[in-house]
Protein backbone atom coordinates (compact mmCIF):
# COMPACT_ATOMS: atom_id res chain seq x y z
CA UNK A 1 0.00 0.00 0.00
CA UNK A 2 1.06 3.52 -0.54
CA UNK A 3 0.18 7.11 -0.74
CA UNK A 4 1.82 8.83 -3.37
CA UNK A 5 1.53 12.54 -5.28
CA UNK A 6 2.81 12.10 -8.77
CA UNK A 7 5.50 14.85 -10.07
CA UNK A 8 3.00 16.05 -12.81
CA UNK A 9 0.11 16.47 -9.68
CA UNK A 10 2.82 18.73 -7.79
CA UNK A 11 3.00 20.63 -10.38
CA UNK A 12 -0.46 21.01 -11.12
CA UNK A 13 -1.17 22.09 -7.83
CA UNK A 14 1.23 24.63 -7.97
CA UNK A 15 -0.12 26.17 -11.05
CA UNK A 16 -3.81 26.67 -9.97
CA UNK A 17 -2.79 26.89 -5.91
CA UNK A 18 -4.35 30.54 -5.82
CA UNK A 19 -7.41 29.75 -7.84
CA UNK A 20 -8.18 26.33 -5.80
CA UNK A 21 -7.33 28.20 -2.37
CA UNK A 22 -9.59 31.17 -3.40
CA UNK A 23 -12.45 28.52 -4.57
CA UNK A 24 -12.18 26.43 -1.42
CA UNK A 25 -12.19 29.33 0.70
CA UNK A 26 -15.95 30.04 -0.51
CA UNK A 27 -18.22 27.30 -0.92
CA UNK A 28 -20.81 27.47 -2.65
CA UNK A 29 -23.79 30.02 -2.28
CA UNK A 30 -26.38 29.57 -0.87
CA UNK A 31 -29.66 28.83 -2.28
CA UNK A 32 -27.69 27.72 -5.62
CA UNK A 33 -27.52 23.86 -5.35
CA UNK A 34 -30.18 21.39 -4.33
CA UNK A 35 -29.20 19.89 -1.43
CA UNK A 36 -31.90 19.75 0.70
CA UNK A 37 -31.20 22.49 3.04
CA UNK A 38 -32.95 26.21 2.95
CA UNK A 39 -30.90 29.47 2.44
CA UNK A 40 -30.53 30.04 5.67
CA UNK A 41 -29.54 26.19 6.61
CA UNK A 42 -26.87 26.10 3.38
CA UNK A 43 -25.39 29.63 4.92
CA UNK A 44 -25.13 28.34 8.79
CA UNK A 45 -22.34 25.08 7.32
CA UNK A 46 -19.34 27.13 6.59
CA UNK A 47 -17.39 27.47 9.24
CA UNK A 48 -13.91 27.36 7.92
CA UNK A 49 -14.75 29.68 5.24
CA UNK A 50 -12.81 32.49 4.82
CA UNK A 51 -15.77 35.18 6.69
CA UNK A 52 -14.30 37.87 4.18
CA UNK A 53 -17.65 39.92 4.71
CA UNK A 54 -19.51 41.44 1.56
CA UNK A 55 -22.09 44.67 2.12
CA UNK A 56 -25.24 44.01 0.92
CA UNK A 57 -24.66 46.68 -1.83
CA UNK A 58 -21.42 44.24 -3.73
CA UNK A 59 -23.33 40.99 -2.49
CA UNK A 60 -26.33 42.39 -5.08
CA UNK A 61 -24.10 44.03 -8.01
CA UNK A 62 -22.20 40.67 -7.98
CA UNK A 63 -25.06 38.43 -8.01
CA UNK A 64 -28.07 40.16 -8.52
CA UNK A 65 -30.17 39.10 -6.13
CA UNK A 66 -30.24 39.85 -1.79
CA UNK A 67 -29.65 37.65 0.69
CA UNK A 68 -31.00 36.92 4.16
CA UNK A 69 -29.95 38.13 7.08
CA UNK A 70 -28.86 35.12 8.24
CA UNK A 71 -27.06 34.38 5.12
CA UNK A 72 -25.46 38.13 5.84
CA UNK A 73 -24.73 37.43 9.22
CA UNK A 74 -22.55 33.97 7.98
CA UNK A 75 -20.65 35.82 5.62
CA UNK A 76 -18.67 37.56 7.88
CA UNK A 77 -18.90 35.23 11.29
CA UNK A 78 -19.14 32.04 12.24
CA UNK A 79 -22.76 30.30 13.48
CA UNK A 80 -22.88 27.92 16.46
CA UNK A 81 -25.70 25.96 17.84
CA UNK A 82 -26.12 24.40 21.21
CA UNK A 83 -27.67 20.89 19.52
CA UNK A 84 -25.96 19.16 17.17
CA UNK A 85 -27.61 20.20 13.63
CA UNK A 86 -28.82 18.04 11.02
CA UNK A 87 -27.86 20.40 8.20
CA UNK A 88 -24.58 18.37 7.97
CA UNK A 89 -26.09 15.15 7.38
CA UNK A 90 -28.59 16.25 4.54
CA UNK A 91 -26.08 18.69 2.87
CA UNK A 92 -23.71 15.28 2.83
CA UNK A 93 -26.38 12.83 1.83
CA UNK A 94 -27.40 15.19 -1.39
CA UNK A 95 -23.97 16.03 -2.19
CA UNK A 96 -22.72 13.18 -1.82
CA UNK A 97 -24.54 12.26 -5.84
CA UNK A 98 -22.54 14.58 -7.27
CA UNK A 99 -19.64 12.35 -6.77
CA UNK A 100 -18.09 10.53 -10.02
CA UNK A 101 -15.83 7.72 -10.73
CA UNK A 102 -13.31 7.43 -13.47
CA UNK A 103 -13.73 4.97 -16.68
CA UNK A 104 -11.52 1.84 -16.67
CA UNK A 105 -9.03 4.04 -18.17
CA UNK A 106 -8.80 6.82 -15.01
CA UNK A 107 -9.04 6.52 -11.41
CA UNK A 108 -10.36 9.36 -9.21
CA UNK A 109 -9.88 10.14 -5.85
CA UNK A 110 -9.14 12.73 -3.09
CA UNK A 111 -5.49 13.75 -2.56
CA UNK A 112 -5.28 11.68 1.09
CA UNK A 113 -6.34 8.85 -0.44
CA UNK A 114 -3.66 5.80 -0.01
CA UNK A 115 -3.41 4.01 -3.84
CA UNK A 116 -2.40 0.43 -4.79
CA UNK A 117 -0.96 -0.35 -7.47
CA UNK A 118 -0.34 -4.10 -9.46
CA UNK A 119 0.15 -5.49 -11.94
CA UNK A 120 -2.55 -4.95 -14.39
CA UNK A 121 -4.60 -2.47 -11.47
CA UNK A 122 -3.18 1.14 -10.68
CA UNK A 123 -4.49 3.90 -8.46
CA UNK A 124 -6.74 1.50 -6.37
CA UNK A 125 -8.19 2.93 -3.35
CA UNK A 126 -11.26 2.66 -0.98
CA UNK A 127 -11.97 6.08 0.60
CA UNK A 128 -14.41 6.58 3.23
CA UNK A 129 -16.20 10.07 2.07
CA UNK A 130 -18.26 10.68 5.59
CA UNK A 131 -20.13 9.08 8.38
CA UNK A 132 -23.25 10.20 9.55
CA UNK A 133 -24.07 10.67 11.97
CA UNK A 134 -20.99 11.87 13.92
CA UNK A 135 -19.38 14.74 15.69
CA UNK A 136 -16.24 15.70 15.90
CA UNK A 137 -15.36 16.36 19.58
CA UNK A 138 -12.73 18.82 20.51
CA UNK A 139 -11.54 17.86 24.21
CA UNK A 140 -8.20 19.09 24.60
CA UNK A 141 -5.08 20.15 22.29
CA UNK A 142 -4.51 16.63 21.84
CA UNK A 143 -7.80 14.83 22.08
CA UNK A 144 -10.07 15.22 19.11
CA UNK A 145 -12.05 11.73 18.53
CA UNK A 146 -14.52 10.72 16.00
CA UNK A 147 -18.28 9.59 17.31
CA UNK A 148 -20.00 8.02 15.59
CA UNK A 149 -23.80 6.73 16.30
CA UNK A 150 -24.27 3.04 17.22
CA UNK A 151 -26.58 2.79 14.02
CA UNK A 152 -25.53 5.06 11.06
CA UNK A 153 -24.32 5.26 6.97
CA UNK A 154 -20.74 5.48 5.78
CA UNK A 155 -20.47 6.57 2.11
CA UNK A 156 -17.40 6.27 0.34
CA UNK A 157 -15.51 6.12 -2.70
CA UNK A 158 -13.90 3.17 -4.70
CA UNK A 159 -12.03 3.84 -8.12
CA UNK A 160 -9.03 2.26 -10.14
CA UNK A 161 -7.57 2.30 -13.58
CA UNK A 162 -6.34 -0.83 -15.60
CA UNK A 163 -3.28 -0.95 -17.21
CA UNK A 164 -3.54 -3.22 -20.77
CA UNK A 165 -0.13 -3.74 -21.91
CA UNK A 166 1.15 -2.05 -24.75
CA UNK A 167 1.29 -4.54 -28.43
CA UNK A 168 4.73 -6.33 -27.95
CA UNK A 169 6.47 -7.58 -31.17
CA UNK A 170 9.66 -9.93 -30.55
CA UNK A 171 11.03 -11.34 -33.71
CA UNK A 172 8.78 -13.70 -35.21
CA UNK A 173 6.08 -13.21 -31.73
CA UNK A 174 3.46 -10.80 -31.67
CA UNK A 175 2.08 -9.74 -28.29
CA UNK A 176 -1.27 -8.47 -27.66
CA UNK A 177 -3.66 -7.66 -24.74
CA UNK A 178 -7.07 -6.67 -24.53
CA UNK A 179 -9.45 -5.71 -21.26
CA UNK A 180 -12.07 -8.48 -21.07
CA UNK A 181 -14.09 -7.06 -17.80
CA UNK A 182 -13.14 -5.21 -14.84
CA UNK A 183 -15.67 -4.86 -11.63
CA UNK A 184 -15.98 -4.14 -7.87
CA UNK A 185 -16.96 -7.33 -7.10
CA UNK A 186 -18.06 -6.85 -2.99
CA UNK A 187 -17.78 -4.17 -0.64
CA UNK A 188 -17.86 -4.69 2.81
CA UNK A 189 -18.11 -2.38 6.12
CA UNK A 190 -16.09 -3.69 8.90
CA UNK A 191 -15.68 -2.43 12.59
CA UNK A 192 -12.73 -4.06 14.39
CA UNK A 193 -12.94 -6.58 11.53
CA UNK A 194 -15.99 -7.64 11.90
CA UNK A 195 -18.36 -6.99 9.55
CA UNK A 196 -21.06 -5.27 9.71
CA UNK A 197 -22.53 -4.11 6.53
CA UNK A 198 -22.02 -5.14 2.91
CA UNK A 199 -22.96 -3.91 -0.71
CA UNK A 200 -22.43 -4.46 -4.50
CA UNK A 201 -20.11 -3.84 -6.24
CA UNK A 202 -20.30 -0.20 -7.27
CA UNK A 203 -18.01 3.24 -6.92
CA UNK A 204 -20.31 5.03 -4.48
CA UNK A 205 -21.19 2.57 -1.74
CA UNK A 206 -23.44 4.29 0.75
CA UNK A 207 -23.72 1.64 3.81
CA UNK A 208 -26.19 1.14 6.11
CA UNK A 209 -24.65 0.00 9.85
CA UNK A 210 -25.99 -1.53 13.17
CA UNK A 211 -23.49 -2.39 15.94
CA UNK A 212 -23.65 -3.17 19.66
CA UNK A 213 -19.76 -2.18 20.26
CA UNK A 214 -18.70 0.67 22.41
CA UNK A 215 -15.85 2.77 22.98
CA UNK A 216 -12.85 2.96 20.80
CA UNK A 217 -13.08 1.36 17.53
CA UNK A 218 -11.67 0.45 13.95
CA UNK A 219 -14.15 1.90 11.06
CA UNK A 220 -13.02 -0.13 7.62
CA UNK A 221 -14.79 0.45 4.70
CA UNK A 222 -12.89 -2.21 2.75
CA UNK A 223 -13.65 -3.07 -1.66
CA UNK A 224 -12.53 -6.02 -3.92
CA UNK A 225 -11.48 -5.01 -7.27
CA UNK A 226 -11.11 -7.23 -9.88
CA UNK A 227 -10.14 -7.33 -13.44
CA UNK A 228 -9.59 -9.89 -16.70
CA UNK A 229 -7.55 -9.41 -19.72
CA UNK A 230 -7.19 -11.22 -22.75
CA UNK A 231 -3.50 -12.20 -24.15
CA UNK A 232 -3.06 -13.30 -27.76
CA UNK A 233 -0.07 -14.57 -28.81
CA UNK A 234 0.87 -15.21 -32.53
CA UNK A 235 4.28 -16.66 -33.81
CA UNK A 236 5.20 -17.12 -37.55
CA UNK A 237 7.05 -20.16 -38.42
CA UNK A 238 8.09 -21.03 -42.13
CA UNK A 239 5.27 -18.58 -42.89
CA UNK A 240 2.30 -19.76 -41.23
CA UNK A 241 1.03 -18.61 -38.03
CA UNK A 242 -0.10 -20.40 -35.01
CA UNK A 243 -2.04 -18.23 -32.39
CA UNK A 244 -2.81 -18.82 -28.61
CA UNK A 245 -4.99 -17.34 -26.19
CA UNK A 246 -5.15 -16.88 -22.46
CA UNK A 247 -6.39 -14.86 -19.55
CA UNK A 248 -5.05 -13.16 -16.85
CA UNK A 249 -6.78 -12.38 -13.68
CA UNK A 250 -5.90 -9.70 -11.01
CA UNK A 251 -7.62 -9.22 -7.97
CA UNK A 252 -6.32 -6.44 -5.37
CA UNK A 253 -8.18 -5.73 -1.49
CA UNK A 254 -8.31 -1.97 -0.78
CA UNK A 255 -9.26 -0.50 2.07
CA UNK A 256 -9.82 2.64 4.42
CA UNK A 257 -9.91 2.51 8.09
CA UNK A 258 -10.98 5.54 10.76
CA UNK A 259 -10.41 5.68 14.38
CA UNK A 260 -14.06 6.38 15.73
CA UNK A 261 -15.91 6.18 18.96
CA UNK A 262 -18.82 4.41 18.82
CA UNK A 263 -21.45 6.38 20.87
CA UNK A 264 -23.59 4.65 22.79
CA UNK A 265 -24.82 6.67 26.59
CA UNK A 266 -26.47 5.37 29.54
CA UNK A 267 -27.56 7.75 32.10
CA UNK A 268 -27.43 7.13 35.65
CA UNK A 269 -29.82 9.61 37.25
CA UNK A 270 -29.91 10.40 40.91
CA UNK A 271 -32.92 12.14 42.29
CA UNK A 272 -33.53 14.44 45.46
CA UNK A 273 -36.71 15.91 47.34
CA UNK A 274 -36.46 19.65 48.90
CA UNK A 275 -38.75 19.67 51.77
CA UNK A 276 -40.39 22.75 49.78
CA UNK A 277 -41.32 20.72 47.53
CA UNK A 278 -38.65 21.68 44.62
CA UNK A 279 -36.57 18.47 43.64
CA UNK A 280 -33.14 17.77 42.40
CA UNK A 281 -31.72 15.78 39.76
CA UNK A 282 -28.08 14.96 39.04
CA UNK A 283 -26.79 12.83 35.85
CA UNK A 284 -23.41 11.40 35.34
CA UNK A 285 -22.09 10.06 32.18
CA UNK A 286 -18.56 9.55 31.01
CA UNK A 287 -18.30 10.97 27.78
CA UNK A 288 -19.34 14.13 26.58
CA UNK A 289 -23.11 15.06 26.31
CA UNK A 290 -25.32 18.02 25.51
CA UNK A 291 -27.38 18.08 28.43
CA UNK A 292 -31.15 16.88 29.61
CA UNK A 293 -34.91 18.14 29.65
CA UNK A 294 -37.34 17.91 32.99
CA UNK A 295 -41.02 17.90 31.51
CA UNK A 296 -42.49 16.63 28.49
CA UNK A 297 -42.96 20.09 26.93
CA UNK A 298 -39.14 19.99 26.59
CA UNK A 299 -39.44 23.82 28.06
CA UNK A 300 -37.36 23.03 31.18
CA UNK A 301 -34.01 21.95 30.25
CA UNK A 302 -30.37 22.45 31.28
CA UNK A 303 -27.24 22.22 29.18
CA UNK A 304 -23.56 21.85 29.59
CA UNK A 305 -20.38 23.32 28.41
CA UNK A 306 -20.93 22.03 24.81
CA UNK A 307 -21.54 24.07 21.82
CA UNK A 308 -21.58 22.89 17.96
CA UNK A 309 -20.58 24.85 14.33
CA UNK A 310 -20.28 22.74 11.26
CA UNK A 311 -17.46 22.41 8.69
CA UNK A 312 -16.29 20.93 5.53
CA UNK A 313 -13.64 18.66 5.68
CA UNK A 314 -11.18 19.83 3.53
CA UNK A 315 -9.79 16.32 2.82
CA UNK A 316 -12.40 16.70 -0.45
CA UNK A 317 -11.74 19.72 -1.29
CA UNK A 318 -10.12 18.46 -4.62
CA UNK A 319 -10.09 15.33 -6.72
CA UNK A 320 -7.23 13.76 -8.50
CA UNK A 321 -8.02 11.76 -11.93
CA UNK A 322 -4.89 10.07 -13.19
CA UNK A 323 -4.51 7.86 -16.60
CA UNK A 324 -1.56 6.32 -17.60
CA UNK A 325 -0.27 9.44 -19.35
CA UNK A 326 -1.50 12.83 -17.22
CA UNK A 327 -2.66 13.14 -13.60
CA UNK A 328 -4.81 16.55 -13.33
CA UNK A 329 -6.36 18.09 -10.02
CA UNK A 330 -9.56 20.25 -9.89
CA UNK A 331 -12.10 21.72 -7.32
CA UNK A 332 -14.26 18.44 -6.31
CA UNK A 333 -18.35 18.78 -7.03
CA UNK A 334 -18.93 16.67 -3.67
CA UNK A 335 -18.23 18.06 -0.25
CA UNK A 336 -18.54 16.74 3.09
CA UNK A 337 -19.77 18.49 6.11
CA UNK A 338 -18.93 17.21 9.40
CA UNK A 339 -20.60 18.41 12.80
CA UNK A 340 -17.77 19.87 15.92
CA UNK A 341 -18.23 20.47 19.23
CA UNK A 342 -16.57 21.67 21.41
CA UNK A 343 -16.15 23.87 25.02
CA UNK A 344 -17.72 27.37 24.97
CA UNK A 345 -17.47 29.78 27.18
CA UNK A 346 -20.50 30.52 27.43
CA UNK A 347 -20.68 27.20 29.88
CA UNK A 348 -23.60 25.44 31.38
CA UNK A 349 -27.06 27.09 31.00
CA UNK A 350 -30.41 26.46 32.48
CA UNK A 351 -33.34 27.32 29.86
CA UNK A 352 -36.03 29.27 30.62
CA UNK A 353 -33.22 32.07 32.13
CA UNK A 354 -35.30 33.49 34.78
CA UNK A 355 -37.45 30.71 35.89
CA UNK A 356 -36.13 27.51 34.52
CA UNK A 357 -34.13 25.13 36.65
CA UNK A 358 -31.00 26.33 38.99
CA UNK A 359 -27.48 24.66 38.09
CA UNK A 360 -26.37 23.25 41.84
CA UNK A 361 -22.94 21.73 40.53
CA UNK A 362 -21.39 20.85 37.47
CA UNK A 363 -17.77 18.46 37.84
CA UNK A 364 -15.16 16.48 35.39
CA UNK A 365 -11.86 16.17 34.75
CA UNK A 366 -10.10 19.31 34.38
CA UNK A 367 -8.98 19.65 30.58
CA UNK A 368 -6.75 22.08 28.49
CA UNK A 369 -8.24 24.12 25.84
CA UNK A 370 -8.64 22.84 22.47
CA UNK A 371 -8.54 25.96 20.30
CA UNK A 372 -5.57 25.17 18.61
CA UNK A 373 -7.34 22.06 16.80
CA UNK A 374 -10.32 24.13 16.35
CA UNK A 375 -8.33 24.50 12.76
CA UNK A 376 -7.90 28.05 10.72
CA UNK A 377 -11.08 30.14 9.21
CA UNK A 378 -12.80 29.03 12.44
CA UNK A 379 -14.05 31.69 14.77
CA UNK A 380 -15.98 30.35 17.84
CA UNK A 381 -16.10 31.18 21.54
CA UNK A 382 -14.00 28.21 22.92
CA UNK A 383 -12.74 28.52 26.08
CA UNK A 384 -9.08 29.92 26.41
CA UNK A 385 -7.77 28.10 29.32
CA UNK A 386 -8.28 25.29 31.17
CA UNK A 387 -11.89 24.12 32.05
CA UNK A 388 -14.11 21.29 33.31
CA UNK A 389 -16.05 19.43 30.71
CA UNK A 390 -19.89 18.85 32.13
CA UNK A 391 -19.01 14.98 32.51
CA UNK A 392 -21.60 15.85 35.68
CA UNK A 393 -24.27 18.50 35.87
CA UNK A 394 -27.37 18.96 38.71
CA UNK A 395 -30.58 21.02 38.74
CA UNK A 396 -33.08 22.05 41.25
CA UNK A 397 -36.44 22.46 39.70
CA UNK A 398 -39.67 23.27 40.35
CA UNK A 399 -41.13 20.76 38.26
CA UNK A 400 -39.58 17.36 37.01
CA UNK A 401 -41.01 14.98 35.19
CA UNK A 402 -39.68 11.48 35.60
CA UNK A 403 -40.81 9.71 32.98
CA UNK A 404 -39.99 12.73 30.51
CA UNK A 405 -36.39 13.02 31.76
CA UNK A 406 -34.56 13.05 28.18
CA UNK A 407 -30.57 13.09 27.76
CA UNK A 408 -29.28 14.43 24.54
CA UNK A 409 -26.13 13.27 23.29
CA UNK A 410 -23.40 15.40 21.17
CA UNK A 411 -24.26 13.01 18.33
CA UNK A 412 -27.11 13.98 16.44
CA UNK A 413 -30.00 11.64 17.27
CA UNK A 414 -28.64 9.91 20.05
CA UNK A 415 -30.00 10.38 23.47
CA UNK A 416 -28.82 8.29 26.85
CA UNK A 417 -30.98 5.21 27.64
CA UNK A 418 -31.67 6.27 31.18
CA UNK A 419 -31.22 3.41 33.62
CA UNK A 420 -33.39 3.72 36.57
CA UNK A 421 -31.92 4.37 40.19
CA UNK A 422 -32.06 1.27 42.70
CA UNK A 423 -35.07 1.26 45.04
CA UNK A 424 -33.72 3.32 48.10
CA UNK A 425 -31.33 5.19 46.24
CA UNK A 426 -33.41 8.45 46.24
CA UNK A 427 -31.30 11.29 48.39
CA UNK A 428 -33.08 12.16 51.67
CA UNK A 429 -33.10 16.25 51.93
CA UNK A 430 -34.10 17.12 55.34
CA UNK A 431 -34.39 20.66 57.51
CA UNK A 432 -31.77 21.78 59.53
CA UNK A 433 -32.16 23.56 62.70
CA UNK A 434 -29.54 26.06 63.76
CA UNK A 435 -29.45 27.61 67.48
CA UNK A 436 -26.94 30.28 68.77
CA UNK A 437 -26.63 30.86 72.67
CA UNK A 438 -24.73 33.57 74.20
CA UNK A 439 -23.18 31.79 77.07
CA UNK A 440 -20.22 34.26 78.75
CA UNK A 441 -19.24 37.18 77.92
CA UNK A 442 -16.65 39.86 79.66
CA UNK A 443 -16.18 43.17 79.04
CA UNK A 444 -13.92 41.94 76.07
CA UNK A 445 -14.96 38.84 74.53
CA UNK A 446 -18.00 36.87 74.45
CA UNK A 447 -18.21 32.97 73.72
CA UNK A 448 -21.24 31.64 71.85
CA UNK A 449 -23.13 28.18 71.65
CA UNK A 450 -23.79 27.08 68.19
CA UNK A 451 -25.68 24.33 68.02
CA UNK A 452 -26.97 21.79 64.67
CA UNK A 453 -29.66 19.53 64.94
CA UNK A 454 -31.82 17.63 62.25
CA UNK A 455 -34.91 19.37 62.21
CA UNK A 456 -37.68 16.38 61.43
CA UNK A 457 -35.69 13.84 64.52
CA UNK A 458 -33.59 16.22 66.62
CA UNK A 459 -30.45 13.93 65.64
CA UNK A 460 -27.53 16.12 66.11
CA UNK A 461 -25.05 17.35 62.93
CA UNK A 462 -21.85 17.25 62.61
CA UNK A 463 -21.20 19.77 60.07
CA UNK A 464 -18.04 18.07 58.33
CA UNK A 465 -20.38 14.80 57.16
CA UNK A 466 -17.31 12.43 57.83
CA UNK A 467 -20.32 9.64 58.51
CA UNK A 468 -22.97 9.82 56.11
CA UNK A 469 -20.64 11.07 52.45
CA UNK A 470 -21.97 8.70 49.52
CA UNK A 471 -20.67 10.87 46.78
CA UNK A 472 -22.15 10.83 43.53
CA UNK A 473 -19.74 13.79 42.34
CA UNK A 474 -19.65 17.20 42.60
CA UNK A 475 -18.37 19.89 44.95
CA UNK A 476 -16.09 18.05 47.75
CA UNK A 477 -17.15 20.60 50.76
CA UNK A 478 -19.12 18.72 53.52
CA UNK A 479 -20.20 21.48 54.86
CA UNK A 480 -19.65 24.15 57.58
CA UNK A 481 -21.16 27.03 60.00
CA UNK A 482 -19.80 30.77 59.10
CA UNK A 483 -20.54 33.00 62.63
CA UNK A 484 -19.28 36.90 61.38
CA UNK A 485 -15.91 36.27 59.35
CA UNK A 486 -15.66 32.92 60.87
CA UNK A 487 -15.68 29.44 59.69
CA UNK A 488 -16.27 26.71 62.09
CA UNK A 489 -17.90 22.96 61.73
CA UNK A 490 -19.62 21.03 64.49
CA UNK A 491 -18.43 18.02 66.59
CA UNK A 492 -20.21 15.16 66.95
CA UNK A 493 -22.54 16.06 69.14
CA UNK A 494 -23.64 19.20 66.85
CA UNK A 495 -22.47 21.50 69.10
CA UNK A 496 -19.29 24.13 67.97
CA UNK A 497 -18.31 27.29 70.13
CA UNK A 498 -17.88 30.42 69.06
CA UNK A 499 -15.46 33.35 70.74
CA UNK A 500 -16.36 36.74 70.11
CA UNK A 501 -14.25 39.84 70.48
CA UNK A 502 -15.98 42.93 68.90
CA UNK A 503 -19.72 43.85 69.61
CA UNK A 504 -22.51 43.34 67.41
CA UNK A 505 -25.22 41.56 65.68
CA UNK A 506 -24.14 38.31 65.02
CA UNK A 507 -25.61 35.91 62.57
CA UNK A 508 -24.90 32.19 62.21
CA UNK A 509 -25.56 30.56 59.09
CA UNK A 510 -25.22 26.69 58.14
CA UNK A 511 -23.75 26.08 54.63
CA UNK A 512 -24.34 22.47 53.93
CA UNK A 513 -22.64 20.42 51.56
CA UNK A 514 -25.13 19.34 48.59
CA UNK A 515 -26.80 16.03 48.52
CA UNK A 516 -24.52 14.76 45.54
CA UNK A 517 -22.18 14.18 48.50
CA UNK A 518 -24.12 13.33 51.42
CA UNK A 519 -27.31 10.99 52.46
CA UNK A 520 -29.15 12.39 54.64
CA UNK A 521 -28.33 15.84 53.09
CA UNK A 522 -29.80 19.09 54.79
CA UNK A 523 -30.72 22.27 53.72
CA UNK A 524 -29.24 25.57 55.51
CA UNK A 525 -30.44 27.80 58.36
CA UNK A 526 -29.60 30.59 59.79
CA UNK A 527 -29.86 31.83 63.69
CA UNK A 528 -29.09 35.59 65.02
CA UNK A 529 -27.32 36.45 68.36
CA UNK A 530 -26.51 40.05 70.11
CA UNK A 531 -23.29 40.89 72.21
CA UNK A 532 -22.58 44.13 73.99
CA UNK A 533 -20.46 44.63 77.38
CA UNK A 534 -23.74 47.04 78.64
CA UNK A 535 -25.57 43.50 78.65
CA UNK A 536 -24.79 42.39 81.93
CA UNK A 537 -24.46 44.35 85.69
CA UNK A 538 -20.85 43.81 85.47
CA UNK A 539 -20.39 45.40 82.47
CA UNK A 540 -22.45 48.61 83.73
CA UNK A 541 -19.81 48.60 86.78
CA UNK A 542 -16.98 48.15 84.61
CA UNK A 543 -18.43 51.12 82.05
CA UNK A 544 -18.92 53.41 84.80
CA UNK A 545 -15.80 52.66 86.57
CA UNK A 546 -14.03 52.93 82.59
CA UNK A 547 -16.04 56.83 82.60
CA UNK A 548 -15.08 57.61 86.10
CA UNK A 549 -11.20 56.94 85.22
CA UNK A 550 -11.17 58.43 82.02
CA UNK A 551 -13.37 61.61 83.68
CA UNK A 552 -10.54 62.38 86.47
CA UNK A 553 -8.38 64.47 84.21
CA UNK A 554 -11.54 66.81 83.58
CA UNK A 555 -12.51 66.95 87.36
CA UNK A 556 -9.02 68.03 88.25
CA UNK A 557 -8.66 70.73 85.41
CA UNK A 558 -11.68 72.45 86.42
CA UNK A 559 -11.28 71.80 90.20
CA UNK A 560 -7.83 73.73 89.57
CA UNK A 561 -9.76 76.26 87.68
CA UNK A 562 -12.20 77.34 90.03
CA UNK A 563 -9.13 77.62 92.84
CA UNK A 564 -7.39 79.88 90.98
CA UNK A 565 -10.39 81.80 89.67
CA UNK A 566 -10.85 82.28 92.99
CA UNK A 567 -7.37 83.38 94.19
CA UNK A 568 -7.11 85.91 91.33
CA UNK A 569 -10.10 86.86 90.15
CA UNK A 570 -12.63 89.50 90.63
CA UNK A 571 -13.81 89.79 94.59
CA UNK A 572 -17.61 89.58 95.19
CA UNK A 573 -17.36 93.40 96.75
CA UNK A 574 -15.94 94.48 93.15
CA UNK A 575 -19.25 92.88 91.62
CA UNK A 576 -21.59 94.78 94.10
CA UNK A 577 -20.00 98.28 93.43
CA UNK A 578 -20.47 98.41 89.47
Amino acid sequence: MKHRVPSVLVAALLVSSSIIGLATAQPPRPGTETNGLTENESATLWSRDSDRYVSQQDYQQQYGDDRTALHQLANGTDITFTRPPATAATWTRNDFADLDAGGPDTSTYPPHASLEDGTFIDDAHATIFAVTPSTRGHLDAGETPLYIAPNGTVRGLVDYRVRVPTRNETGNRTTDWALVSHEIENIRLKIDGIPVATARGTHTPELQYHTTHSWSANLTLEANISVRLKKTVETTVGGESETTVSYRTETRTVSDTLDAEIYDLAAYPYYAQYPNGDTGVAIFQSRPWQGYTLTDEETSRVRGVWRFYTARNTNWDTLVTSTASTTTTAQSDAIPVRVHAYPSQIGPRAEPVRDGPDIIDTWGTDRASPRRTIGENVTVEVVNESYTPTYGLAVRAETVDREALRVGGIVRGVNATIVDPQVGSARQLRESNLSVELVSQTTSNATLRVELRDNQTGAPIASNGSDRQYPIGGSSHSGYITVGDQRVETNESGVAIVTLDEPGIYTARYHPGTWLGHDPAYVGDTASVRWHPLGTLDGWVAFVFEVGWQAIPFVVTFYAGRRLLRMFGPTDSYYRNQ
